[in-house]
């Protein structure tokens, strides 16, 4: 039997996140991981790679402000936004440095909070990073996760769309253009953390070549494709990104 998420409501200012938890092995003192979810999304498509990462250390998905089942802000919130929440969120959960995880737009989430709160962060992992320099428009973008979704699993695709429908259009609305404008490049030359880089080789939305480059912009950067998976790369092939995560952590 699967051990059970506990949830938490954590609220920091007027902005709630529900965490959800899976401890660790038992007396062990071992690495915290954060997993942050991608726009419309939750911690729901994360289930797979968190049993895995549990067996190592504690583990939090955490679902932002906005999605989920979480109220939504009265506010459009920046990328900086968010990682002011994340920060704030760990620290009344008690985490006081973590290896964080995030998968497309929680790439930037992840990249912005490694800038902003160095000490919060021991290594940083960018799961089908996002956006591109030079598809930075909604059509384009619109396309890729239209041809991506033809690639996904079925229960992928479900997860993906019973999100979207929790989350609701209007958020994921209110939150695209933050995404679309936010330079994760820029971001991601100013940290100094360990970065991994991880994307399906078939991946619609981070293409191979531009993940590479941003590979290159890191200070300490390191890249993995992981053979046939498209974008929702931590849900088809979890041993192998589990992997390729703890292997960063022992490099």
């Amino acid at each position: 039997m699967r051990q059970p998420l506990t949830p938490r409501v954590v609220t920091a200012g007027s902005l709630t996140s529900h965490v959800h938890c899976l401890a660790g092995p038992r007396g062990a003192s071992g690495p915290v991981f954060v997993l942050l979810h991608g726009i419309g999304m939750s911690h729901r498509y994360f289930r797979r790679l968190q049993i895995l990462l549990a067996r190592h250390g504690d583990t939090y998905a955490i679902d932002l402000p906005g999605f989920g089942a979480t109220p939504r802000p009265d506010r459009q919130l920046s990328v900086s936004d968010y990682a002011d929440v994340i920060a704030r969120t760990l620290q009344k959960m008690g985490v006081d440095r973590a290896v964080v995880i995030g998968h497309s737009m929680g790439s930037q989430f992840a990249s912005e909070l490694a800038a902003q709160y160095p000490d919060m962060v021991s290594h940083v992992v960018l799961l089908g990073p996002v956006v591109e320099s030079e598809r930075r428009t909604v059509r384009q973008q619109a396309l890729a996760l239209g041809l991506d979704s033809l690639r996904e699993s079925p229960l992928g695709n479900a997860i993906v769309l019973m999100d979207y429908a929790r989350s609701g259009m209007r958020w994921y609305l209110t939150e695209l253009p933050i995404m679309m404008s936010y330079d994760i490049e820029a971001s991601l030359a100013l940290v100094a953390q360990p970065v991994l880089i991880i994307r399906g080789s078939r991946d619609a939305v981070a293409r191979g070549l531009w993940c590479q480059k941003l590979t290159a912009t890191a200070p300490d950067g390191r890249y993995l494709e992981i053979p046939g998976q498209p974008h929702i790369v931590q849900h088809g092939a979890a041993s192998s990104t589990a992997a390729g995560i703890l292997a960063l952590l022992v490099d």
